[in-house]
């Protein structure tokens, strides 16, 4: 496939995503979490309001993201440096087909839990509006900080604010 054909494709993937997102709304700081349950590579369905008592970090992503790709070594950086100390990551994928999130996440050595997300609920439930999307839940339950999209250096964010909450 042409990289102009690619370019196209992702395009269209933005575009449907972001069209089957129109009209939710993204959770506001300080707000308990949207709850929800998906079903993670290896079969186990992970429900979130189990995960109370803990940091969690969700992460939005799809394999067609170059970014989301690029962000994935550091945030399996922060799951190391964190998961024993109460903090969980999870990343929710919204491809299509389990086994192309499966194969990425093998090849990039990830983890943490990868969630499906294959009809994108969940993704509509956050309304995120860009891939990746990133959101931080305090061990109360509520949206503490949002991330859109990627950027260099995003993770020393991530890990001041991860710190901020594994100390409250």
């Amino acid at each position: 496939m042409s990289f102009l054909r690619s370019l196209q494709a992702a395009a269209l993937a933005i575009g449907i995503l972001h069209a089957g997102l129109a009209g939710a709304t993204a959770p506001a700081t300080n707000a308990i979490a949207p709850d929800f349950t998906l079903r993670a590579v290896d079969g186990r369905a992970l429900h979130l309001q189990q995960l109370r008592g803990q940091v969690v970090l969700v992460n939005f992503w799809a394999t067609w993201c170059g970014p989301c790709r690029e962000e994935m070594p550091r945030l399996q950086a922060l799951y190391d440096k964190y998961h024993a100390s109460g903090f969980v990551l999870l990343g929710v994928n919204v491809d299509e087909d389990p086994r192309t999130a499966l194969g990425i996440a093998q090849k990039l050595k990830v983890s943490f839990p990868v969630l499906l997300d294959t009809d994108k609920s969940v993704s509509r439930l956050y309304d995120m509006g860009s891939m990746p999307a990133t959101v931080l839940i305090d061990r109360d339950g509520r949206v503490r900080f949002l991330h859109r999209g990627f950027r260099d250096g995003v993770e020393a964010e991530y890990d001041a604010q991860i710190r901020g909450l594994l100390r409250e």
